[in-house]
C-alpha cells in the first residue's frame, strides 16, 4: 500500500499568543511536504473575545463584521510573517471545533494542526477542549501542538 501524499495542509489559530508558534510549526510540516498552508481562524461571537485577548492593539469590535476584518487581518499578519504569498486564508463564524471540521472536510485537507493549550477548568466546562472534539470527530490525521508554559 502506498502511503498517501499530504497536499494540503489546514492550520486553525486562535488568537492566543502561541498561535506564532502553530502556525511556524504548521507552515515548515506543509513546506517539508511540499503540500499547500490553508490558515484558519474562526469567529465565534463578540462576547467571547476582548482587545486584551486579542494583542493586536486597540481595536472598535461593535460587529461581527468588525470582528471577521480584525480576524482577516490577523491571517495577513501570520501569512506575511511566514513569507509565502500562496498560504490561503479563512475566516469562518461559527462553533470552534465545528467549523474546523467542516473546513477541512470541504477543502479536502489532508492534515490538521493545531495548537492544545491548558484553559481553565470553568472555561472547560463551558466550551470543552477544542483540540479533543476535533480529535474524536475527524478521520483526518491531526497535529497537536503542545502550547502549554513549562514552569
Amino acid at each position: 500500500m502506498k502511503p498517501k501524499k499530504i497536499k494540503k495542509v489546514l492550520i486553525a489559530l486562535d488568537y492566543d499568543p502561541t498561535a506564532q508558534k502553530i502556525a511556524e510549526s504548521g507552515f515548515l510540516l506543509a513546506k517539508s511536504m511540499g503540500a499547500k498552508v490553508i490558515l484558519l481562524h474562526v469567529v465565534v461571537d463578540l462576547v467571547y473575545y476582548s482587545v486584551s485577548y486579542l494583542n493586536m492593539g486597540p481595536l472598535q469590535l461593535d460587529s461581527v463584521a468588525d470582528l471577521n476584518h480584525a480576524s482577516l487581518l490577523f491571517l495577513e499578519k501570520t501569512k506575511k510573517h511566514l513569507g509565502d504569498e500562496t498560504i490561503q486564508i479563512i475566516v469562518m463564524e461559527g462553533g470552534f471545533a465545528d467549523s474546523i471540521l467542516i473546513v477541512a472536510k470541504n477543502l479536502h485537507a489532508d492534515i490538521i494542526v493545531m495548537g492544545s493549550h491548558s484553559q481553565k477548568w470553568f472555561e472547560n466546562i463551558l466550551m470543552g477542549s477544542v483540540t479533543e472534539k476535533v480529535l474524536h470527530h475527524t478521520t483526518i490525521p491531526l497535529f497537536i501542538i503542545p502550547t502549554k508554559k513549562h514552569q
